[in-house]
């Protein structure tokens, strides 16, 4: 199954980082408030998805950027529009 990594920005330029295997499901919710991590984040917005081979390896990279914390490094990815590590 693949697996997707998206990161969405508000209008506070703060950013969510997530992964799914279904992207227009998974967005949908975020638009609608119906997560509770983003509800409060006024409309965010998807500002780069990239897609893998499989969920596990979303699932890792996502954890790998929430790990770093830092807004730098999420607006590099966000600016080359993939994102550029070893898993």
């Amino acid at each position: 199954m693949k697996g997707f990594i998206y990161i969405l920005k508000n209008r506070n330029n703060k950013f969510y980082i997530g992964s799914t295997p279904n992207l227009e499901v998974r967005m949908k919710q975020h638009i609608k408030g119906h997560t509770q991590t983003t509800r409060n984040m006024n409309l965010p917005i998807p500002v780069m998805v990239q897609e893998f081979d499989s969920l596990v390896t979303a699932r890792r990279v996502e954890n790998k950027l929430k790990r770093m914390k830092r807004k730098d490094f999420i607006e590099k990815i966000v600016s080359d529009g993939y994102i550029k590590m070893r898993f």
